[in-house]
């Protein structure tokens, strides 16, 4: 799993899942903030049929910071919404997966973040599927 993937897991990830998560990692290192959590905006873009020209969808609210470990690792993360908490536990796995703990970090968060996300795009798309109607044209004869 490369840093991109990683990142953008963390970014999307529900609080409630990163929260329950970190804690059953059960570590605490030691940091000192680059940037505190702040709350801000970004544009959000979009593309007519996902090629034509770009197009200014709207706003979305996100939360970012910076911290670095005493080891000297840079953790970064831009999280959705206000919760500047989950943006720290995003930072702290950022920069925890840039050292030593890697393996525990990938196998205690990572990987089962990836699966709870995973099962409930699946969940999401069940039902949505349920929904769906078929629709079909009787051919007439010509009379």
């Amino acid at each position: 799993m490369d840093r991109k993937v990683w990142m953008g897991l963390l970014a999307r990830a529900p609080a409630e899942v990163l929260d329950g998560l970190w804690r059953g990692l059960g570590l605490v290192p030691a940091y000192r903030w680059l940037r505190a959590p702040e709350v801000g905006g970004v544009m959000v873009q979009g593309r007519a049929g996902g090629t034509g020209a770009p197009f200014n969808l709207g706003e979305m609210t996100v939360t970012r910071c910076a911290l670095a470990l005493e080891g000297g690792a840079v953790g970064h993360a831009y999280v959705q919404g206000r919760d500047k908490r989950q943006a720290e536990q995003a930072a702290l796995v950022d920069a925890l997966m840039q050292g030593p703990e890697a393996g525990r970090v990938r196998a205690a968060v990572l990987e089962p973040l990836a699966a709870e996300m995973e099962a409930r795009a699946g969940l999401r798309a069940a039902k949505a599927a349920a929904t769906k109607v078929e629709f079909f044209t009787l051919v007439r004869g010509d009379d």
